[in-house]
């Protein structure tokens, strides 16, 4: 069992002891930080407002009832969205005029887990100094809740995601009547959480045919709820038997997306954004941003409508700092994460899927077709379980020393650019794991990267 406290929320694993895990005693003093640090932050306003939504989680309704109570006594008005989607709660901090907003989700960790996902007024996630200021608040015990006739309003809202819909529908790149008249057919896999909601009634608006797997928004994952290859063989076969023209897969807060191609193959997490970012060049020129651990692929699409590409730590909210340092017009993450700044600087699967329907209508080909079309480069995804006796900050500079030779960069942990391929270690932010990323020119040899420095960071910790 585990509890993870970090700059971009609290998360951890359901029922256990207080501190060990994400109890509800920890989740109302985590809740109540949180809203003592809007009320220190907005001394000159009389009423605060925040928006709660939260993913299907079978734990979903109770963390969400707690978080909502603490913030009414500390005497801040409630808007509870409902089961709705991480990019859903962002968009609606903005149409509410909010002062934050929190995301009861813990993403695409299995179902035991949950998490707080902690928003700023503009519907963005919190830097690192205010997730500090955070942190600092909950072990204090500062809190200083309302009295009788002070405490906050609590109201509930059913339309976001139909408004966040409308709001994909209205942006220009999306091309509404280029997709109705493709009449694509598409399977989605919902992983039984609100992507099951969202994306079909998307899909809908734009006269797409839809065969839902797993959009029931029960909680129960029916696989591994992260949208790995591994993870979505049910889906691929489902595209073939129904002749359909491609896959949609988000995880259960909708904010990362995959396809499937036609022929049941991946067309790979990291082209998600490769693709979008091409739509997006290709009508508005400008420059593009993603995190280390992402593929070179979106550098050279990049490069070749003349933008400059460049790469941030990994994290959502580092990548939106360096969006907009650079100006650029989209960005995100390989995971399937597309953040586009025309809609709003937050990772949104709605978005992704109508600029990759606009795209595939536009260049009248097959999934596959369009994938093929783009630099190929592999990745391997590896993870090291942490125990107590792994010292990751001296594996990692044992790293950069044995490879000082080579291009490196320690901005988030150790990124080693070789001139082929490159390795990326560090830390998970949201896990107890060390996150071994690799990419080369073919699978073998990346995964042949990948398991050298795996055993080079085995040799470490057994030499320590």
């Amino acid at each position: 069992m585990t509890l993870i406290k970090s700059i971009s929320g609290i998360r951890g694993t359901i029922g256990g002891k207080i501190s060990k895990n994400l109890t509800p005693i920890d989740a109302v003093k985590f809740a109540a930080a949180y809203g003592t640090w809007l009320i220190k932050r907005n001394t000159n306003k009389e009423s605060l407002k925040i928006v709660i939504g939260r993913d299907a989680r079978i734990s979903g309704k109770m963390v969400s009832s707690l978080v909502s109570n603490t913030l009414v006594g500390l005497g801040i008005d409630i808007i509870d969205a409902g089961l709705s989607t991480t990019p859903t709660v962002e968009v609606a901090v903005k149409l509410e005029n909010a002062d934050g907003g929190i995301i009861i989700t813990a993403s695409h960790n299995p179902k035991q887990w949950n998490a707080l996902k902690l928003l700023n007024e503009k519907g963005e996630f919190l830097n690192a100094i205010e997730g500090e200021k955070i942190l600092e608040l909950a072990e204090s015990d500062e809190f200083n809740f309302a009295l009788v006739d002070d405490i906050g309003t609590y109201t509930k809202k059913k339309d976001f995601i139909e408004r966040h819909i409308q709001e994909v529908l209205n942006l220009d790149l999306v091309d509404v009547v280029a997709i109705k008249k493709a009449n694509f057919k598409v399977v989605v896999d919902g992983v039984n959480s609100t992507g099951g909601i969202a994306i079909p009634q998307l899909l809908k608006e734009l006269d797409v045919e839809t065969i839902k797997l797993y959009c029931e928004p029960n909680g129960e994952f029916p696989h591994n709820p992260e949208p790995l290859e591994e993870n979505l063989t049910e889906i691929s076969k489902l595209v073939v038997q129904e002749k359909a023209d491609l896959g949609i897969v988000v995880d259960p807060d909708v904010d990362r997306l995959a396809f499937i191609n036609e022929d049941g193959s991946m067309f790979g997490e990291e082209y998600t954004l490769v693709a979008c970012a091409d739509y997006v060049l290709t009508h508005t020129k400008g420059n593009t941003s993603s995190n280390l651990s992402s593929s070179r692929a979106l550098r050279d699409v990049t490069k070749k409508h003349g933008g400059t590409y460049t790469a941030s730590a990994v994290g959502e909210v580092n990548v939106v700092t360096k969006m907009k340092e650079t100006h650029a017009v989209i960005g995100g993450e390989g995971n399937g994460g597309i953040i586009y700044p025309a809609s709003h600087y937050g990772r949104d699967s709605l978005v992704g899927v109508a600029l990759f329907l606009s795209h595939l209508a536009h260049k009248d080909v097959s999934c596959k077709t369009l994938r093929d079309s783009y630099p190929s480069y592999f990745m391997s995804k590896n993870k090291i379980q942490l125990t107590p006796e792994i010292n990751v900050d001296l594996i990692l500079e044992k790293m950069t020393q044995k490879y000082q030779n080579e291009d490196i960069n320690t901005i988030d942990g150790v990124k080693i650019d070789f001139e082929t391929e490159w390795v990326h270690l560090r830390k998970s932010n949201t896990e107890p794991i060390i996150r071994i990323y690799t990419e080369s020119s073919s699978q073998e040899n990346a995964d042949a990267l990948a398991q050298r420095i795996i055993e080079e960071i085995q040799t470490i910790v057994v030499g320590s």
